[in-house]
């Protein structure tokens, strides 16, 4: 390809909208553009790039015996209506009419419309196990697109499912998507952390998300470096500080005038605020919530909403929790069944003889012990890890850094069969619903990623497995001599079918190394007065800071060592 006739132009200047590393590189490489908030079209170079990560994805998903399908984009509503998303999706699924009147909505995954296929498809056992898998667009109507190609609305994604007889032979095949998974990322050149994930909207008894470890992610993770220990915060779990269990005291109500948080309550006290018990209320919908969790310890809002199963969970607001007949600021778990459903973390039973809210304005009681003077409705974790908390494995300390996902991996089991009434035979003449998994990766999120991890302060740096093109030839100067050797070598290079742009553009050199650098592709070969006069074509790796010079009959040679 020439650069001269190359749709797309590199940018000077970084975009004002363009917060992230890969967002600016991206653009100003000509890779892509915004046509509106979290839609981008893929210019020529960027396109090559995304086609070279479909290509791995379906050589990874091939070689576990994957079958490439395509499902449509538009979704008839009442499939999502089964699964009971099309109302816990929320505001991200974009739902329509036709001029029939009839409900649609645009897909945000496929879950649904596979399983639908699946259960007209399959009747016997003897049709299990298989793996299908589409690359295809989806839409979700994000709240705030950021970062470019990292969270987008309009975007390409990699979804896989996986159908089994049984819970076995899905954990059997699970390890097999883990590894292709981990061959992907790595053939793309991401370096990735896998860690434990929540299922989410999902659903599904386990999930593992794979994260290229960047500040500027959304996720925030839980490592422990001692055993490895690695999950999601929304879903990670740590080691509670184990309180000395004393002999059950009387509720004593005492006075604590104008103390409503736990740092005041506990100082005014001369309690630590583990000995203390939290209250915090949420509205998940339309119902009131009360969560009592022990002082030292936040609510993790994402275990919260799942424990309850609500789609929509929000801090209520003081006049709700009045309303109920609750006193805000000192509001108490003694006394409150009726007036809002009572949710407990499990440290309210590490420790007894807690202080708590009176339900009286300026009063705290002393002394509040879980069963024997208050019940719930739900006792579980739902505690927030924080940094430097045990790891609840080994008990070595946590630590948090930032990620963005990659890839999230599930095993649904057999939510979706069972609402769809996806069913099979098994040998036995017994009807049994299919067993489900499911495999995701972003495609473009993927191109950002290697893009954050891969790049200088002069542009990107490609992968060679992924690179828009392999060699990026230049020539310098407007002699005949240089011109010839140039087209020559173009010709020949492209003869012998290497991907090759050539920058045949009446441009300074400034221009051409800048443009070069910008757009990342691996390796450079550089024509010139000074390199013929010396021998040969310049040769540089992308990576390298020194060059080269290579005698013209070696060219081929010496680039095909460099690019392997």
């Amino acid at each position: 390809m020439r650069l001269s006739k190359l749709f797309g132009s590199t940018l000077r200047e970084v975009p004002a909208e363009a917060e992230m590393t890969s967002h600016q590189l991206l653009l100003r490489a000509g890779m892509i553009r915004q046509l509106a908030a979290g839609i981008y079209s893929y210019l020529p170079l960027g396109w090559r790039v995304l086609r070279k990560i479909e290509d791995i994805l379906r050589e990874e998903m091939n070689a576990i015996g994957g079958q490439e399908m395509r499902m449509p984009s538009v979704h008839p509503a009442e499939l999502w209506q089964k699964t009971g998303r099309y109302f816990e999706a929320g505001p991200v699924l974009v739902r329509f009419r036709d001029r029939s009147q009839r409900e649609l909505v645009l897909g945000i995954t496929h879950e649904e419309v596979i399983t639908d296929l699946a259960r007209r498809e399959i009747n016997s056992y003897r049709q299990l196990p298989f793996t299908v898998y589409q690359i295809q667009t989806k839409f979700r109507d994000e709240p705030r697109s950021r970062g470019g190609l990292v969270r987008v609305r309009e975007f390409t994604m990699k979804d896989g499912y996986s159908f089994h007889a049984d819970l076995a032979d899905l954990d059997a095949y699970y390890p097999k998507v883990y590894q292709a998974y981990l061959s992907i990322f790595q053939r793309c050149g991401a370096d990735v952390l896998v860690v434990e994930a929540d299922p989410g909207l999902m659903g599904g008894a386990a999930s593992h998300e794979f994260m290229l470890i960047n500040e500027a992610g959304e996720d925030t993770l839980i490592i422990c470096d001692s055993c490895g220990y690695a999950a999601n915060a929304d879903s990670a779990v740590a080691k509670r500080k184990e309180l000395r269990k004393e002999e059950e005291r009387s509720v004593e109500e005492v006075a604590t005038p104008g103390m409503t948080t736990i740092e005041e309550v506990a100082s005014y006290l001369g309690v630590a605020p583990e000995r203390t018990l939290k209250a915090i209320f949420y509205m998940a919908g339309d119902e009131l919530v009360f969560v009592t969790i022990r002082g030292d310890l936040e609510v993790n809002e994402t275990k919260m909403a799942n424990l309850l199963g609500a789609a929509e969970l929000r801090l209520a607001l003081e006049e709700e929790v009045a309303g109920a007949g609750i006193v805000p600021g000192y509001a108490s778990p003694i006394g409150q069944q009726g007036k809002a459903r009572i949710v407990a973390d499990e440290s309210i039973t590490s420790g007894n003889n807690f202080v708590a809210g009176a339900n009286k304005e300026g009063h705290h009681l002393r002394n509040v012990n879980y069963p024997r003077d208050f019940g719930v409705d739900l006792l579980s974790d739902i505690a927030a890890v924080q940094e430097g908390d045990p790891c609840a494995r080994c008990g070595g300390k946590l630590r948090t850094t930032r990620g963005i996902e990659l890839g999230h991996i599930f095993k649904l089991g057999i939510k979706y069969s069972e609402a769809f009434g996806a069913t099979f035979l098994d040998s036995e003449g017994q009807s049994l619903p299919l067993v489900m998994g499911c495999y995701g990766i972003g495609t473009g999120r993927l191109m950002a990623a290697v893009v954050e991890q891969s790049h200088d302060e002069r542009g990107i740096i490609w992968p060679v497995s992924i690179a828009p093109y392999h060699i990026h030839l230049i020539a310098l100067g407007n002699s005949p001599q240089v011109g010839d050797h140039a087209e020559s070598l173009y010709r020949e290079m492209q003869a012998k079918g290497y991907e090759i742009l050539y920058d045949d553009r009446d441009e300074s050199p400034g221009v051409k190394f800048n443009d070069a650098d910008l757009i990342g592709i691996p390796l450079r070969l550089t024509v010139s007065p000074r390199s013929l006069q010396a021998g040969g074509v310049e040769l540089k790796l992308r990576r390298a800071k020194e060059h080269e010079i290579v005698p013209l009959g070696a060219v081929d040679h010496a680039v095909q060592e460099l690019l392997s």
